[in-house]
């Protein structure tokens, strides 16, 4: 596996990486991009000037995986939006080392922080289908992972739970915001 910048031009690519987040979302998130159309517009957007656009190729060339990053709060921190592997190579650290590349390609432009959010849009954990307002540092604190939501993942990279917009999705279905320190002298 290599993992190379994504450029505009490479139109093979861009449009094995649209269709990577068609196929990759459409069980937990089909709306996030329902067809090939808005898979391309958001590779697209990743794509423009003073982002990070970046893919895993596997042996043939092929996008097996994609992410990509970007900046806010000066560059200080950045978003790791998306994360996608294609499902026959899960599994196999190709997200692990997509996840790592970003955080080496974020650092160098001066990053101290990376964040993400993680929607629950379908119960796949206890966040989800409950009213958090009442107590919403207890429901975090108590968290489980109820059917493989990849909040889990990210904490397996180093990531915690920094907080969680409740019916970010609508009613009952939160967006769990995730941020993990990736500068290389700590805070103080």
């Amino acid at each position: 596996m290599q993992i190379v910048t994504l450029a505009p031009g490479d139109d093979e690519r861009i449009r094995e990486a649209a269709a990577l987040l068609v196929e990759g979302f459409r069980e937990h998130w089909p709306l996030a991009w329902p067809d090939l159309e808005a898979g391309l517009a958001e590779v697209q957007t990743m794509l423009e000037p003073g982002r990070v656009c970046r893919v895993a190729l596997d042996e043939q060339g092929h996008v097996a995986g994609w992410t990509g990053g970007t900046p806010a709060y000066d560059g200080r921190v950045w978003e790791l939006h998306p994360l996608v592997v294609r499902p026959d190579f899960q599994g196999q650290g190709i997200g692990r080392a997509l996840v790592a590349d970003l955080e080496r390609q974020v650092c160098e432009r001066g990053a101290l922080t990376i964040w993400l959010g993680s929607d629950d849009e379908d119960g796949m954990t206890t966040l989800s289908g409950a009213d958090l307002y009442g107590d919403l540092p207890g429901h975090i604190a108590r968290v489980q992972n109820l059917k493989g939501h990849p909040y889990t993942f990210y904490e397996k990279c180093g990531f915690v739970i920094a907080g969680v917009v409740p019916d970010a999705n609508g009613p009952g279905k939160p967006d769990i915001l995730m941020a993990k320190r990736v500068s290389r002298e700590p805070a103080g």
